[in-house]
C-alpha cells in the first residue's frame, strides 16, 4: 500500500476499479492498512469498498471490492493523508516485508509497490535508499538493477542512487556487462522478445570523443559490450548519449537501452512516458514493479492523484509473471 499518508491508497483503488471494468485477469490482494483503504474508498465514492482478508479465508475470495491483508493497526494520526509520520513509515516497511515474503512463498506471483518516502523510511530506522535496495536485502540478492518501462522506451541503469561525482569510479566492466545481461534476459523471458536489440550509452559527452573527454568508454564500457556480444547478445555502443534517443521515423531502433547513471536514463524516459512509466527491479526471484512517481503528500486525500502509472505497473507485473507460466516460474525460481 505504500506510505499510508501518501497517494498509495487512492491510486490503488482508482487503478483497480479501471482494471475491474476492463475485466483484467489479475487477482489482487492489498497488503496495507484496512481503515486507510476504506477511508480512501469513501472519499473517492465511485469505487467498490474494500474488505478485510483474514487468515483461513481463501487468499483470493470471490467477493466484490479489493481484499486487504492488514499487518498492523495504525493510529488515526498515522492514516491522515498528507501528514507523514514515523509510525506510518514503519508500517509501510512492514507492508513491503510481508508482501515480499508472500511472493517468495509463491502465495502470489508478483509484487507491485505503491510509493514510500525514503526520508521517512530512514527516520523510522530503516537505512535504505528505496524499495529496490530493501527488496534485494530481503531476497539476499547482490546483483540487481533498476529498469524503467513505458509504451515507447525501456531502459536499465548501471548505477542508481548515488552522487553524480561518484559515478565514474563506480562503473566497472563487470557491472556494465551484468546490466546488459539482466536487461536482455528480462526482455526475452518476460516480454517475449526473442533476440532483444540493445544500445549501451557512453558516460561522457560525445561518448568520450576518442578519449578527449574521458576514457570510461574505451576502458570500461566498450569491453563490456564486446563481452556481451561474444555471449550472443545484440548490443551496440558506446552510443553518444545526446543522440541515443533520436527516433528516425518516430520509432526507436532498439528494444532496450542501458544508461550509466540515474538522470541519463530518467530524463528521456520521463519526458516520453511521464504518466505511463513503470519501475521494474531486475534480478529479484520474482516480478516487482511500481509506479514511477512518489508519495505526493501535497495532494494526498484530495482525489487529484493520477492512477495511470499504478495501473500500468499492475498490468506490467501481471504480464511479466504470466509470461513464464507456473511450471517455468518454479523452474526459474520465480
Amino acid at each position: 500500500m505504500g506510505d499510508p499518508a501518501g497517494i498509495g491508497p487512492e491510486v490503488i483503488l482508482k487503478a483497480c476499479a479501471v482494471l475491474a471494468d476492463e475485466q483484467a485477469p489479475a487477482r489482487l490482494l492489498v497488503v496495507g492498512d484496512f481503515d486507510a483503504m476504506r477511508a480512501a474508498a469513501k472519499k473517492l465514492g465511485d469505487v467498490p469498498a474494500p474488505y478485510r482478508w483474514r487468515k483461513g479465508e481463501p487468499l483470493f475470495a470471490p467477493r466484490r471490492g479489493l481484499a486487504v491483508f492488514e499487518t498492523s493497526n495504525l493510529s488515526a494520526a498515522a492514516r491522515r493523508p498528507g501528514r507523514p509520520t514515523v509510525e506510518g513509515a514503519e508500517a509501510a516497511y512492514q507492508y513491503i516485508v510481508a508482501a515480499a515474503r508472500m511472493v517468495l512463498r509463491q502465495e502470489a506471483c508478483g509484487l507491485v509497490t505503491a510509493p514510500i518516502s525514503k526520508h521517512w523510511l530512514n527516520r523510522a530506522g530503516h537505512q535504505f535508499a528505496g524499495h529496490s535496495e530493501l527488496l534485494a536485502e530481503l531476497c539476499r540478492v547482490k546483483l540487481w538493477r533498476m529498469m524503467f518501462a513505458g509504451e515507447q522506451l525501456r531502459l536499465a541503469l548501471v548505477t542508481v542512487h548515488m552522487a553524480l561525482a561518484k559515478v565514474p569510479a563506480a562503473l566497472t566492466r563487470e557491472g556494465v556487462f551484468r546490466t546488459i545481461v539482466l536487461l536482455a534476459d528480462h526482455l526475452r523471458l518476460r516480454l517475449g522478445i526473442a533476440k532483444p536489440r540493445l544500445i549501451v550509452l557512453g558516460l561522457n559527452p560525445h561518448a568520450g570523443e576518442n578519449g578527449l573527454f574521458g576514457d570510461e568508454e574505451a576502458r570500461v564500457i566498450a569491453p563490456a559490450i564486446e563481452r556481451a556480444r561474444r555471449a550472443g547478445l545484440d548490443a551496440r555502443g558506446p552510443v553518444v548519449p545526446d543522440t541515443a534517443f533520436a527516433r528516425p521515423g518516430g520509432r526507436f531502433e532498439f528494444d532496450g537501452a542501458v544508461a550509466m547513471y540515474h538522470d541519463q536514463g530518467l530524463l528521456p524516459l520521463k519526458t516520453l512516458e511521464f504518466d505511463r512509466a513503470v519501475n521494474v527491479t531486475l534480478g529479484l526471484p520474482f516480478v516487482r514493479t511500481s509506479p514511477d512517481h512518489g508519495t505526493a503528500f501535497d495532494i494526498a486525500g484530495r482525489n487529484q492523484a493520477n492512477p495511470t502509472s499504478m495501473k500500468a505497473a499492475i498490468e506490467y507485473a501481471w504480464r511479466a509473471a504470466a509470461a513464464l507460466g507456473p511450471q517455468r516460474r518454479r523452474a526459474a525460481g520465480a
